[in-house]
């Protein structure tokens, strides 16, 4: 064991604020890491609150860890101490479910531990995420950080990044399908980057007249505004896939409309009953599917990393000093934030 520090939530109603902990030493399949950076995603806020019922306390979000490795286990043969690495939204899954020996460790038939908030396997205690000075993780886990991209922007990318890159990727998004992009947030500006790449004729719906320019400037060959309703009328039957990230409550019809028979609407932002409800009607006269996903696996995760520097694909961001993540949670809360807040962990050792 060794003493780390971070920032972390004592209950729902308290501010963040520096807290000193036990991070266990490395096991033989563990990788220890010096976290440089660490995106802030809008399901901190979630949890940090208990909006979803499922926070224990002291809670220390931050699940987009990027950091250069400080030390391995006996067993470790993926990293070596100097590698710069990332670590994603879960740090470990039962690993021997239908789920896991399938590379999709975010369904473990037991449930995957989260990077934070979440019971250790091993020993039982509390996971404590990348609003810290350093993390041990299992090299299973653990994701290489491609050369080519930069390390503050590359953090986003293994929550944000992940999370519209899968769904596209599992349904087969290609060149000259016709993909609409739900919200143009975190998750919307990057899933219309990774659908412009896969070739695909990428359309942003946005209810604000004023987002058009920065749709395009993201890469939107279309913009649609849902509160038009000659636009949406004009669209109707016209998309084979639609990424919805929006993460609050919206009516679903009007969307599904647009989509030709066969296509696929997915939910990535929204995870709560639907309302108003879906009418079936538009699902079955036209063979059309709504679904949902969840992130996506480990070995996933490497390949998003690895198209991104590919395709040389970034996320927007903005750094953050860490004294500052209470006043990120406002600003988030309000719109305020294009497109991902990143803490500079250097920030964290003054």
């Amino acid at each position: 064991m060794y003493t780390a520090i971070g920032y972390a939530a004592q209950s729902a109603t308290t501010p963040l604020a520096p807290m000193k902990f036990e991070r266990r030493s490395p096991r033989a399949d563990d990788v220890a890491i010096d976290i440089l950076y660490c995106g802030v995603c809008h399901s901190d806020i979630h949890q940090a609150r208990n909006e979803w019922g499922i926070a224990v306390y002291p809670l220390m979000p931050g699940h987009e860890i990027v950091g250069k490795v400080t030390a391995v286990g006996a067993n470790v043969t993926k990293h070596k101490v100097g590698d710069l690495v990332g670590v994603g939204c879960m740090v470990d899954s039962c690993r021997t479910c239908e789920a896991c020996q399938s590379n999709l460790e975010q369904y473990c038939l037991e449930g995957p531990t989260m990077t934070y908030a979440t019971p250790d396997r091993v020993d039982g205690s509390n996971t404590m995420g990348g609003y810290s000075d350093s993390i041990v993780v299992s090299e299973h886990f653990v994701v290489r950080i491609p050369e080519r991209l930069a390390l503050a922007s590359a953090a986003p990318i293994l929550c944000a990044g992940i999370t519209t890159y899968s769904p596209l990727k599992h349904y087969g998004v290609k060149a000259g399908d016709k993909v609409g992009i739900l919200g143009m947030g975190g998750l919307g500006h990057m899933g219309i980057k990774f659908a412009k790449a896969m070739g695909a004729e990428v359309t942003l719906f946005t209810r604000s007249a004023s987002k058009a320019e920065e749709g395009r400037r993201q890469g939107a060959d279309h913009v649609i505004v849902s509160t038009d309703a000659e636009q949406m009328k004009a669209a109707a039957g016209y998309f084979d896939f639609l990424l919805d990230t929006i993460p609050v409550q919206h009516d679903l019809n009007p969307y599904l409309d647009t989509l030709r028979f066969d296509g696929v609407h997915i939910l990535v932002g929204l995870i709560e009953p639907v309302d108003p409800p879906v009418h079936a009607g538009k699902l079955v006269m036209s063979r059309r599917v709504l679904a949902g996903s969840l992130i996506g696996g480990i070995a996933e995760t490497q390949e998003v990393l690895d198209f991104c520097a590919e395709h040389n694909i970034t996320c927007d961001i903005e750094m953050l000093d860490i004294r500052q993540i209470n006043e990120a949670y406002a600003r988030m809360i309000a719109g305020d934030v294009k497109y991902r807040f990143v803490i500079d962990m250097a920030t964290l050792k003054v």
